[in-house]
């Protein structure tokens, strides 16, 4: 299995929630190693530009108020299969179709149809994306892998 990193985004609803610690402790009990983290808030044109790959989705809009509403925390994780790992600790998208024990069913099964995009968390999709969503957020310096 290939050491792989990958960006997690905390999202405004897990951030008010207090969830911060349960989510990245899920991350380190599942073996991802926290590499680089921070917390911002993001402007509507820097959500716009971050998600534009789902421009012309009906959920766009909602999606950019939503993320620029409130602080995010955006982390680089690392690890052995670290996009599939992240992708199976979230969840499916829709909080109502994630498997008990993921974090988008523990915090968000509850949020309402038309606000799917309230799902607590973002991870990327493969490693390409995944380091262009890095450096998004993160210069090269402020990453700091570690060995073990």
């Amino acid at each position: 299995m290939a050491i792989e990193q990958t960006l997690s985004i905390i999202k405004p609803d897990a951030v008010a929630l207090n969830r911060i610690g349960d989510i990245l402790a899920r991350f380190e009990r599942a073996g991802l190693q926290i590499i680089a983290a921070r917390m911002l808030q993001l402007t509507p044109a820097q959500v716009a530009e971050f998600y534009s790959v789902h421009k012309d989705r009906p959920f766009y809009p909602t999606l950019v108020e939503f993320m620029a509403s409130a602080p995010v925390m955006a982390q680089v994780l690392q690890g052995e299969d670290a996009v599939k790992k992240n992708r199976d600790l979230m969840g499916a998208t829709n909080p109502r179709k994630a498997s008990p024990g993921t974090i988008r069913y523990d915090i968000s099964r509850d949020v309402p149809e038309a606000e799917m995009h309230r799902n607590a968390v973002h991870g990327s999709d493969s490693a390409e994306t995944a380091r262009a969503e890095i450096a998004f957020f993160f210069k090269a310096g402020e990453v700091l892998p570690r060995g073990r």
